[in-house]
């Protein structure tokens, strides 16, 4: 049996999860507490144990533990290879790892700064005027991200041949960009038709639909959220 220690805002964990039901695999979720204020603190005991870098996602495969989205991601595709989230050949697999690591190292980059939106405001006024200054830079490199994809995604329905990976790694930062109030998608129609088609997949509207509702319970209410996901969130003039 499959164990996965998860967070209700951890988009790495979701990145997983959205993987394990595109697979059709069973699994446990534990879910680990989380709040704005305080985070993962105290940490759940046995993520503790098991990942040094005291972090979900931890995965828990008939004794196997692993950590680390990606790590995780390539075992999955190995140990249980239909349908194949990798694509066939080194060069292509080799792309979509590519795919994968600027969606959250490189992308996720540019949605740092807009992080701050959703959590408890500071009351130093000069630092949330930084913050916010910050976060319009930051609005600026996230519309050039989408350009990229958009180009990258015309006239096709995923970056490479089939669903993998880099779709799900990409689906879950353009959904955080766009839950804190991110430049909306509609000026970038092919990246557009692919956040739909995505998004009406049964497995990444789980996601969209849990990652929505945790917010409704654990976040501060962010002014503007894209319609997009406000849509997906249920969310109601504005939030």
């Amino acid at each position: 049996m499959i164990t996965l220690y998860s967070g209700p805002l951890s988009l790495f964990s979701r990145k997983v999860e959205i993987a394990l039901r595109e697979k059709d695999l069973a699994f446990e979720r534990i879910m680990v507490p989380f709040n704005q204020t305080t985070g993962y603190e105290p940490r759940h005991p046995e993520v503790l144990a098991m990942n040094p870098k005291r972090q979900v996602p931890v995965l828990n495969d008939a004794g196997l533990v692993l950590y680390d989205s990606t790590l995780i991601l390539e075992y999955l595709d190995e140990a249980y290879p239909q349908p194949p989230l990798f694509p066939r050949t080194p060069v292509e697999r080799a792309l979509c790892r590519l795919d994968e690591l600027h969606a959250d190292e490189i992308m996720f980059a540019a949605v740092r700064p807009l992080m701050h939106r959703n959590a408890p405001p500071t009351t130093d006024r000069n630092k949330r005027a930084q913050q916010e200054t910050d976060a319009l830079i930051a609005e600026v490199e996230l519309e050039r991200h989408y350009a990229r994809l958009d180009e990258k995604l015309a006239g096709r329905d995923f970056l490479g041949e089939a669903l993998s990976v880099a779709d799900i790694a990409t689906f879950m930062t353009v959904l955080w960009a766009l839950r804190l109030g991110a430049p909306p998608l509609d000026a970038f129609k092919a990246l557009s038709g692919w956040w739909r088609r995505l998004s009406e997949r049964p497995a990444f509207a789980v996601a969209a639909e849990e990652i929505a509702e945790a917010d409704r319970r654990l976040s501060v209410p962010v002014k503007r959220p894209e319609k997009g996901y406000a849509r997906i969130a249920g969310l109601a003039d504005g939030r």
